[in-house]
Parts: C-alpha cells; structure tokens; sequence
C-alpha cells in the first residue's frame, strides 16, 4: 500500500475506531464485538508503524503514548478550580440559601423565568480533571491542584477511553444540538480552544477486580475507589494508567461560547462528544433539590450504580448569577455538596491505645478491628480524653457502632452493651507515660507527661517547629520529618537547617530534585518574624496570640533580633516582669521562665543561631491606627485571605487577634459558615462585620 492509500486507510480507521469507542463508552452500547474492534486498532496501529508521519495526536493509537515520565509538569489554570463546601441537612440548605441571597440582595429564584434555578448532580467519588482542545483536538490534561497550578496528566488522561482526543465536526455538534432541541447559531462552535472540565473515576467492577488482583499478590487490599483514581492518574508510566481502566464525566465548561445556565452547558457537552452523567437534574426550587439528594441516599439506589457517590451537588443554574456570587474560601457561594448522612458500621474495639502529642498530653485512641465505612477502611478512632470514655462506658473489646461525620473523621457514636461476654477490660489511663516512662500527672480534663524530655513530645515539638503558624516550612510534613529521625539526620529542630542536598537525596525514595525541593524550602525559612519564633519554641501555653503580645510587649527594648539576644533578653525577665504582659498569668509566666532558664533550651538557642536562624524586627509591624487597642475574633472563612492573614493585619495595625468572644470584644469578624462565636457575639452586643465590612475597616 502506498503512502497515500495508507492514509486514506487511516483516515476511515480512526473515524469508525472513534464512532465504536463513542457508542460503548459513552453510550454504552455495542456496535462491534471486542475482538473486531481490536483488529481494527491493530490495522491502524501498523499502517501508522509503518507510516510514522502520519501520526496525530488525536489518534486512538496514541491514547497509551510515550515513555514513562520523571515527574509532572505544573500546569496554571485560567481560571480557578474550586471544590465545594458541605452541608449534611436541609437546615444546612437552607442557611446557604439564605447567606447566598443576602449576598446577592436579590433572589435566586424567579418565578417568572423558564429556566429552573438550581442544577442538581449526582457527587461522584473520583478526582477533579481540566481538559483542553485546540480546533477540536485533545492538546492538554490536568489535575486541580491546589486550585491554581496543577499537574500535566495529559499522556494519562489519553488512555481514558470516556475522554475523546477529538470532537465532533461542526456539522455533528450543530445536528446534536438540533437535537437536544438547542439553537446552533447562538454558540460559537468554531471555538479555536475549548476548555471544559470533570472527574475521572474508578468503577465499582473495576475497584473489585483490582482488589482482587492485590489479594492474589499477598497485597494490602485498596481502602476505596477514589484513591486507586487518584493514584492511577499520577501514575509517571501511562500503561499502568491504561490497566486500570479509568472512566470520567464532564460537566462544566469554562469556554464563553455562548452558554447562559450550567443545565445549557451539560446539553452543549454532549453534543461535543463529551460523557455526561444521565442522572443529572434541575430543580424548580429547593425541596425537589432535597427529594433528588434524598432518591440517591438509599441504599438500594446506589448499590445500582456502577461507582462510588458521596452526596449530590446543588448549583445555581443561571452563569451570571453564578458568577456574581464569586468564591468564598476555596468554594464558589453558588454552590454546596449535599453530602449523605454519616455512614455507620458495627465493629469491635480490640484495644485502646494511647498517644502522646506535642505538648504531653495523653490522647486515648480506639484500636478498631477493620471495617470499612463510606467507602474507607478504618482502625482507629480518636477518644479524645478520659472523660470521653467515660461518657461512652466503652470496654476493651466491646462491639461499637462507628461513623464517618461527613465522611471524614472516624468516631465511635455509640457502645452495644448487649453483645458482651464478660471477657471485656474496662480502660485506666497509665500513671506512667507510655514513651519515657515519666509520671502522668492530670491538667484539667487532660492528662499529662511530666517529662519535659518525653520523645513524644519531642517528634510533636519538630512537627510544631514547622507548621504554618511557626516557621511554615512547606513540604517537611510529618512523614519526613520522621525519616530524618529515623535515619539519624536531626536530633532537634536546629539539624534541620544544618541539612544538605546530599544528604536528603541518600534516602530510599528520595531524589536529587525532591532533596533539592526539600533544601530549598528550608534555606527559604531561615529568616522569620519575631512572634513565629516565639510560638515555634513549643514553649508550653504560649500560642500564636501570647506569642504575639509578648512581641507587642517588648519590641521597643529589644535592640537587637539575633536568636543570642532574644535567649539573654527574655532569661533577664523575671515571672513578675512576663506577667506585665496582657493576658498573660503567673502560670504563664512561670511556663516562659522556666523555659528560658531550662539548659537544654538554651543550647538548643545557641544551635538555632549557629545554623543561621534569622529573626526579623517587628518593631515595623506595630503600627498606631484606628485599631490601636481593639481586638477581633475571627469565625468562619474568608474568601479574600487566610485567617492567618487576617490575624496578621490585625496586628500590623496594631489591633488583638483572639480565640474567644466576651463583652472585651471590639469586632467579630463573621466570614462563611460562622461558628458558636457568631452566635455568642450576638448575646454579647458585639459588633459584627461580614468579609466586606472587614477589607475597608483594614483599607481604611
């Protein structure tokens, strides 16, 4: 065959190699047997050997192409991919449709409009993809990420078979909208780059069979659908991809080309090509919202279902005012995930651990025979104190009944005293602690190690120095901070800026870009603010707020910010002098003395300064404004900055960040889904400002 009858050849396989894999994957309906279709791919799959120029990327040879990669591109979105915010009852409904309309200040729904307000889905269990096509051909593919940049799974996301490399013609896409009764002319059809977005899943079969597989291999069983998802689209070599046999839906166009409600752009994906789910509706009002979100959350009704779903989805139908409600926190206002009521099993709780956390304190834990709930394995279960166990009556060994609130956190609900057979131990908490052996001394309802040495409290401290609120060193999570202790690299937060390249790269898993990342980051966060350093001490009952007043304290008569002159200036001040400090008490006090005049704290300074550790002046930061002397409290989330940014202006313009509302409070900052603090302000007569009120008192 020569060149050109080859690729007239070509030209007919892929047409009707896509027209099959459309009708089964999409359609779900067979023109031709499996093996035909195989035969077919195999006859392009030579000719395009044989022809190799003749290969384009929307080839359905191509959808397992490549070799392996080293690692994902980066990929920034053009526009922002959220996730939604959960509500778990019709209240919860009904307080978001509520906070949506005084947002608004108009109403959502219009009686004299045609089109329903609201779009309701069916939540599936699966991870969030973007898809674009250049002049109708698939080019790129990528993960949400952290909402702005994500990863490039494009060579994964081509052996999905749901996913099409290429569209339909125009003449297909204008006869399909003809169709599902939509007007051609009022979309722009020849759009040169199109972007639309879904979830690529796992189905219930294919889930079951790669347990099974895992089983045969002596494996560890996966614990639910969406991680083997998830895992599968990460995957660097796309032929373990393609094994998998992953599935996906679209539902969301973020191309303008003409669309005005969000049930218009399901019609408008299918008539591209595109894999929607069939079960999706609008809704008239909220109610038949609830009775769709109702129909699915029977058991009987989602066992028929070929894959996992948590809840349903309740959109506002109408773009403009979808868009004119904009995101708060990391979720769009016109939107909320109406997840099913906590799923609950029985199981039996075999022992009761105890764990012992940053500042000593005993944490009793269920240790649970295995049991899988909403879709998770779980075997532990916080008890939270002593107190809690108490309340429960729980036993070693009692049958319990276990739930994931909102699919999240395991916690034992309830105790089955009726399933016992004598052979149960009830629980003490240990006089000795379980890591040093020290004395448990009880704080309250809290019970405590005496040693100020404990190991526990010693990882705990390294995962504190850290976090967000101290030091924020991205990426030193947990997992490798206990890799470096277990190998030997740290004894204290000090060997972690000792670390070097070669260092971090010698261990099993690590290479030279990750250590390289890993090195970076921690140079980065040698310099950090007085208040930070403070609070990354561990120093016990100082937080970030005590942490911060300390700074307002004392700014002016620290000269010098080296981590020497911090460590002499604050040994020199006795209990008396720290209890000038608002808020701060004699036992407070007491805590911060001692630590700084405990030896192996002082060394410990001494090596933070050897290893570069800068602090930087604050004195800049303390300004006197409006604010001056007022203080906040903050519930809920803001949409236009973290609370810990929020905290941050607060105290540059030299205002109190707090925890707790009383009649002292000035403001109360309310953003979405406001707590008991909301609440209490209101009793209280404290004045309440919404995120907006919030930016222009700050601005001001």
């Amino acid at each position: 065959m020569d060149k050109k009858a080859a690729e007239q050849r070509i030209v007919k396989l892929r047409k009707e190699i896509d027209r099959y894999r459309y009708a089964y994957h999409v359609l779900d309906e067979s023109l031709i047997s499996d093996a035909a279709l195989d035969s077919l791919k195999k006859e392009l799959f030579d000719l395009e050997t044989e022809f190799p120029d003749l290969i384009t990327p929307d080839s359905p040879t191509q959808r397992v192409a490549g070799k392996p990669l080293k690692e994902f591109a980066k990929v920034r979105h053009i526009e922002r991919m959220t996730s939604f915010n959960d509500a778990f009852s019709e209240e919860d409904m009904r307080d978001w449709f509520e906070r949506l309309e005084n947002y608004l200040k108009s109403p959502v729904v219009d009686p004299r409009s045609r089109v329903a307000p609201f779009y309701c889905e069916l939540k599936i269990d699966g991870l969030a993809i973007e898809l674009e096509y250049e002049n109708g051909v698939f080019v790129r593919g990528s993960t949400r990420g952290d909402g702005m940049i994500g990863e490039d799974v494009t060579q994964n996301l081509r052996t999905v078979e749901a996913i099409p490399l290429k569209l339909f013609s125009i003449e297909e896409i204008r006869k399909n909208l003809k169709d599902l009764h939509l007007d051609p002319d009022q979309y722009d059809l020849a759009v040169r780059r199109l972007i639309v977005r879904g979830e690529v899943f796992i189905t219930k079969k294919i889930f079951a069979a790669v347990n099974r597989e895992q089983e045969k291999k002596g494996l560890k069983p996966y614990a639910n659908p969406r991680n083997i998802a998830a895992g599968s689209l990460r995957q660097l070599d796309p032929k373990v991809t393609a094994a998998r046999h992953l599935d996906s839906w679209q539902y969301d166009i973020v191309t303008d080309i003409g669309q005005t409600y969000h049930e218009e752009e399901h019609l408008l994906l299918k008539a591209f090509g595109f894999k929607t789910n069939p079960h999706n509706r609008p809704a008239k009002n909220l109610q038949e919202a609830f009775a769709f979100r109702d129909h699915w959350a029977e058991p009987v009704r989602r066992e028929k279902l070929d894959y996992e779903i948590d809840g349903t989805v309740v959109i506002v139908n109408d773009n403009a005012t979808f868009a004119r409600a904009g995101i708060i926190g990391k979720a769009p206002r016109g939107a909320m995930a109406y997840k099913f009521s906590p799923r609950e099993a029985e199981t039996v709780v075999e022992d009761i651990a105890v764990q012992v956390g940053r500042t000593g304190v005993l944490t009793p834990v269920a240790v649970m025979r295995p049991v899988n709930v909403g879709g998770t394995t779980i075997t532990h279960a916080t008890l939270h104190n002593a107190d809690e166990i108490e309340r429960l009556g729980l036993k070693i060994g009692d049958t319990v009944i276990v739930s994931r609130a909102g699919d999240v956190i395991p916690q034992i609900m309830k105790v089955l005293p009726e399933f016992r057979t004598g052979h149960e131990k009830a629980f003490r908490m240990p006089a000795q602690c379980p890591v040093d052996g020290s004395k448990v001394i009880r704080d309250g309802v809290a019970y405590r190690c005496s040693s100020p040495t404990c190991g526990a409290r010693h990882r705990e401290s390294l995962y504190h120095f850290v976090s967000r609120g101290a030091f924020n060193i991205e990426g030193l999570g947990p997992k490798i901070i206990d890799r470096f202790l277990d190998e030997g690299l740290i004894s204290d937060a000090a060997d972690i800026f000792t670390l070097n390249q070669g260092d971090v790269a010698a261990l099993p898993r690590f290479g030279q870009k990750s250590a390289e990342n890993v090195v970076t980051e921690i140079a980065e966060k040698k310099k950090v603010s007085l208040a930070r350093f403070l609070y990354a001490l561990g120093i016990l009952q100082v937080g970030e707020e005590t942490a911060v007043a300390l700074v307002r304290r004392y700014h002016a008569e620290i000269k010098d910010c080296s981590v020497e002159n911090i460590l002499a200036f604050f040994a020199k001040l006795s209990v008396d002098d720290l209890q000038t400090v608002p808020d701060i008490g004699p036992k407070v006090g007491q805590s911060i003395y001692e630590w700084f005049h405990e030896a192996r704290n002082v060394k410990f300074m001494e090596r933070l300064a050897a290893a570069g550790v800068e602090i930087e002046p604050e004195s800049r930061t303390i300004k006197n404004t409006g604010l001056s002397g007022k203080t906040f409290v903050l519930t809920g989330s803001l949409s236009s900055m973290s609370r810990e940014a929020a905290k941050e202006n607060i105290r540059e313009l030299g205002g109190d960040a707090t925890e707790s509302v009383s009649k002292k409070t000035d403001y109360v900052v309310a953003g979405v889904s406001p707590g008991s603090k909301y609440e209490k302000a209101k009793k209280l007569g404290v004045k309440i400002l919404d995120e907006a009120e919030f930016l222009k008192l700050i601005k001001s």
